[in-house]
């Protein structure tokens, strides 16, 4: 087995599902969004929800797994503006994979939408009514979900550059699974 550091089963496994869920919530939103109204839009609209909560969902359990599994410590040649840069990062990113579905829920309360999770479980409404704060969550969530990505992107650029131009396996390290789990 590799004594390289590394992350546990558990947390490659939550990275690589929320990635999952999250391009493809993502990718989902961006095709709804101007579709026409009707039962077809709907049924995409509920599906988007249920990756939205799942999300949420996966992060809390990820966040209490790190909280309670420390990560592999950061390649010790890495300068003190890039350890900076990648706690601020993943700050970020937890933050906003647990405020983009809130802004969500709140979006489709104030829609007058309710969300059934997975079509079984209703949520209560969050807010009430209101067509004005509706629309201004639309633009809160856009927003937020296109941050989202874009921290995505440079995360993922972040990786790339650490495993294939300073060679330190930092990229690997979501990959490999050891014996603690």
């Amino acid at each position: 087995m590799n004594a390289e550091p590394h992350y546990t089963r558990t947390a490659i496994t939550l990275h690589w599902l929320l990635a999952v869920l999250i391009f493809g919530g993502f990718g989902l939103g961006l095709y709804m969004h101007d579709l026409p109204f009707s039962p077809q839009k709907l049924k995409l609209y509920s599906w988007h929800k249920w990756i939205g909560v799942s999300v949420f969902l996966l992060v809390l359990i990820r966040g209490i797994w790190r909280i309670t599994h420390r990560p592999p410590p950061l390649p010790p040649g890495m300068p003190a503006w890039q350890r900076r840069a990648a706690h601020i990062s993943h700050g970020g990113l937890y933050l906003l994979m647990l405020v983009i579905p809130l802004s969500g829920w709140l979006m489709s309360s104030a829609s007058g939408f309710k969300v059934v999770y997975f079509g079984v479980i209703p949520l209560p409404d969050l807010l009430d009514k209101n067509k004005a704060v509706a629309e201004v969550l639309v633009e809160v969530h856009e927003i937020l979900a296109f941050t989202l990505v874009a921290l995505v992107v440079v995360h993922a650029a972040a990786a790339i550059k650490h495993q294939f131009i300073d060679h330190d396996g930092t990229l690997m390290r979501m990959f490999r699974i050891g014996r603690d789990g």
